[in-house]
């Protein structure tokens, strides 16, 4: 029982280093790595002593009732969920295991959209490569590590990133411990609506409004003149609902019809661009699906531009929405949208409309002078 009374002593004393943790982080911008340090130091105290001492009282004997494990469990529970800084647990390929409230609100996702999916998925392309192959070395047994990295979303300001091997009980392999800490003061989050609100009306006024604006455009549009249909509906999409509109149009071998970008300058980079060259283009036209992609994991997804660098890179594309346009069960041509940057990325609902106006679009297409 002395061990047992010692054991609660250090929870104790460690639920109150971190309230005071908690409170320090009014500090100024330059005492923030000690601070980081600190927590750093705190959490390592958790994986290699707190933690190995909680599995040798379990196992030497002494008898403990199912109550009280649910209570030990709840409150490390609760360290991890209510710790100051964003925490992540992620798996050796970089997949992550469990965030914490911290990480959700700087990360701007909700724990169950991220868990399962790799935390690379949030970075910047460039980083990717890197942090992954940091995971995997601190995963292996090689030390802990740290580097500084980039969000998508906010590409402008760095993230450093503190990676530490933990052994969780009954995990077969090492997870790694993840502390994100923002080089500059952290990026709003973006709140996720829970019910309808003000916001959601808005969006939704937003979309009824667009779907009106491309039926006027379809109206008015050349009937059957395919390309000329197809360029009238991508300049209504373009700026509005997406910062880039792509179109390519054929029967037997698609061809780069319109490109509407953000400058004329990188319009022109990818208007000589060979659709059969872009794995996506060639997926939809194949299957005749659309498809929403949010964070692409895979930076040539639509080629490369005359330069050599994948297109998806070098636009900094947040999310993409690709359509086919079908005529009696044939592809007749596929818009591509992307946006950027940080700006909001396609919603399930706005995929949805884009949908139902690719369908218009293509009786447009086929309708009769």
């Amino acid at each position: 029982m002395a061990q047992t009374d010692e054991f609660g002593e250090e929870l104790v004393d460690f639920v109150r280093r971190v309230a005071e943790l908690k409170a320090a982080r009014s500090v100024s911008e330059g005492d923030l790595p000690t601070v980081l340090d600190a927590a750093i130091f705190e959490l390592d105290h958790v994986a290699d002593q707190l933690w190995p001492w909680y599995e040798r009282l379990s196992s030497g004997g002494q008898p403990r009732t199912a109550s009280a494990d649910r209570q030990e469990q709840h409150l490390l529970r609760a360290v991890f969920q209510g710790f100051p800084l964003p925490v992540a647990l992620v798996d050796r390929e970089a997949v992550v295991r469990r965030l914490n409230f911290a990480a959700t609100s700087f990360l701007g996702v909700r724990a169950g959209f991220a868990t399962g999916r790799p935390l690379t998925g949030l970075l910047a392309h460039a980083d990717r490569a890197a942090f992954r192959s940091q995971a995997a070395a601190v995963a292996r047994g090689e030390g802990d590590r740290g580097l500084t990295v980039h969000l998508q979303q906010h590409p402008s300001a760095p993230v450093h990133a503190t990676l530490a091997a933990v052994r969780p009980s009954g995990e077969p392999h090492t997870t790694v411990l993840v502390v994100l800490q923002p080089g500059e003061p952290a990026p709003p989050a973006q709140p996720a609506a829970q019910v309808p609100d003000l916001t959601e009306t808005t969006r939704h006024a937003a979309l009824t409004d667009l779907q009106d604006e491309m039926t006027t455009a379809l109206l008015t549009a050349p009937r059957g003149d395919r390309e000329a249909v197809v360029r009238q509906a991508a300049r209504v999409l373009h700026g509005r609902f997406a910062d880039w509109v792509i179109a390519d149009t054929g029967t037997a071998r698609l061809s780069r019809t319109t490109v509407l970008a953000p400058s004329e300058k990188e319009a022109s980079a990818l208007t000589e661009q060979d659709p059969a060259t872009c794995p996506l283009i060639t997926e939809t036209t194949r299957t005749g699906s659309p498809s929403l992609q949010v964070r692409p994991e895979n930076p040539d997804a639509f080629g490369r531009n005359t330069d050599g660098a994948p297109v998806l890179v070098q636009a900094n594309v947040t999310s993409l929405l690709c359509v086919p346009l079908t005529v009696d069960g044939a592809v007749q041509a596929v818009l591509t949208l992307f946006r950027c940057g940080p700006r909001t990325p396609f919603s399930m609902a706005e995929a949805k409309t884009m949908d139902t106006m690719s369908r218009h679009i293509s009786l447009a297409v086929t309708a009769v002078p």
